[in-house]
């Protein structure tokens, strides 16, 4: 996935009220940027951090430029939590997520569940049904360890349950773990930061849902999905 136009570079002054920052642009001036992440974003809110921003000039956006990569840790962390779809979609079709590039169609956000959608929703003639979820990761508290969440997740828990029941329906349940850093060879679950999703997650390996974990390369060009990381967290049914 490419960024057209080019990101803008500024410093971070802060970010507050969950969907906004204020920055520096290079020119000096300060101005106010959406945050697209309702996520603590730890680790990545120091103040005069080197941060990347796309432009829009559509006038129905009350702030023309979003964050979209901060620079912590001595590598680019994208913080945009709208492109883990789009950057799986990506993966799916480079054969780099098991067979899931194999099947004959996707479509993206698909009700199910309990007033619920679906990321993305895999169907073949021959296969049947794939349901796809995809969280964005971006946390790393230890060297080389990507980990999901980064706060609680009521929401997330409930995704996980409910692949849990399209798996025991017969259908394949995903849930993808899209790492928007490269700087991790391997991921786990946040379990001091939320038990209980760790627990939704047990239980839904156990009811028969896989899990995969994807690492992405980033740069101020583009951010691509790279390969697959090792998740060490159970005996998982991925491939």
């Amino acid at each position: 996935m490419k960024f057209d136009p080019p990101l803008v570079e500024a410093r971070l002054i802060r970010r507050y009220k969950r969907f906004l920052a204020d920055v520096t642009l290079a020119d000096g001036s300060e101005i106010t940027v959406s945050v697209p992440n309702t996520g603590s974003m730890m680790g990545l809110t120091e103040p005069g951090s080197r941060v990347f921003l796309s432009r829009s000039d559509d006038p129905k956006r009350k702030y023309a430029h979003r964050l979209e990569i901060v620079e912590a840790d001595g590598t680019l962390v994208g913080i945009n939590t709208g492109l883990p779809n789009r950057l799986t979609e990506e993966a799916i079709a480079a054969g780099m997520i098991g067979d899931l590039g194999s099947y004959e169609t996707l479509r993206r956000e698909q009700k199910y569940g309990q007033n619920s959608r679906i990321d993305l929703l895999l169907d073949d003639p021959a296969r049947g049904r794939a349901y796809v979820e995809v969280k964005n990761v971006h946390l790393r508290r230890a060297p080389g360890l990507a980990e999901f969440p980064d706060t609680r997740t009521a929401r997330g828990a409930k995704h996980l349950r409910e692949l849990g029941d399209m798996a025991e329906e017969g259908h394949r349940a995903i849930m993808v773990f899209l790492i928007q850093r490269a700087d991790c060879d391997s991921f786990r679950l946040c379990r001091d930061l939320d038990p209980d999703y760790a627990r939704e997650f047990d239980r839904a390996i156990a009811r028969g849902v896989e899990a995969f974990a994807v690492r992405c390369h980033i740069s101020q060009a583009a951010i691509a999905p790279e390969r697959l990381v090792a998740i060490d967290e159970a005996i998982l049914r991925a491939a």
